[in-house]
């Protein structure tokens, strides 16, 4: 059956709002758990625009649940996350102008710097994952570094302005998902999913996990974080494993 982490970075924007205690980050991840999530999963940034150090390190001391860990392949975040150790690593692409992350990683043509970059972690037992683009070269990429699993971005899918484009970009998606499991790699799912666009992958086997947060965040402003991931899992649960 395939779960649903659910990133709690935007609980964070809040708090930088005022650069005050509240909303904490690990409170909200507590009451996801409780409300079925599998996982919480946070983006530690180079320029720390909503994450912060001390939320990676009191989540994974305090939470007892998974805590998957996005960063971008930088000496500095990899010293960090082997001192964390979280269940998983995803390495995420990285500009200081974006407002969120906007493409996949280029892996194809980093083959060896990446599979050097996640080897530490490999070491400890720390899963990786990369997160890429609905590309087959990138993907048979990812499956060379050596990493365990891929995300496949969804946000040009979820971003589609009409339902020609909606339709074409979930056809890439579609065919990653098989061409990635068909090579050994495990898949999960993230960026612009919502409580409507998910649908699209109720019938497709084999996905992992789903990273969701912004329509989660969202809707929690309305009904509370513990409702907004309960909807959340009731309609994952529906899914083909």
């Amino acid at each position: 059956m395939p779960k649903l982490c659910v990133n709690v970075d935007h609980v964070a924007t809040v708090r930088q709002a005022r650069l005050g205690l509240e909303p904490d980050p690990l409170t909200a991840a507590q009451l996801a758990i409780l409300a079925g999530a599998r996982g919480i999963i946070v983006h530690l940034r180079e320029d720390r625009r909503h994450i912060q150090d001390k939320d990676v390190f009191n989540l994974k001391t305090h939470l007892k649940a998974n805590l998957h860990l996005e960063m971008a392949a930088t000496a500095e975040m990899q010293k960090i996350a082997l001192q964390v150790k979280p269940h998983m690593i995803c390495l995420v692409p990285e500009k200081r102008q974006e407002l969120t992350t906007e493409g996949g990683l280029i892996c194809k043509g980093r083959e060896q710097e990446l599979r050097e970059f996640i080897a530490p972690f490999k070491e400890k037992k720390i899963l990786t994952s990369l997160f890429i683009d609905a590309d087959l070269e990138q993907i048979k990429a990812a499956q060379e570094i050596g990493a365990e699993f891929i995300e496949v971005h969804t946000g040009h899918y979820a971003d589609a302005k009409n339902e020609q484009e909606k339709e074409q970009e979930l056809k890439k998606i579609l065919k990653a998902i098989e061409y990635a499991q068909k090579i050994g790699l495990q898949v999960n799912l993230g960026h612009g999913l919502d409580y409507q666009n998910i649908w699209a992958f109720a019938k497709v086997p084999g996905i992992k996990e789903y990273s969701i947060g912004h329509s989660i965040i969202s809707r929690a402003i309305y009904v509370g974080i513990s409702k907004a991931v309960e909807q959340m899992v009731n309609i994952i649960n529906t899914f083909v494993d």
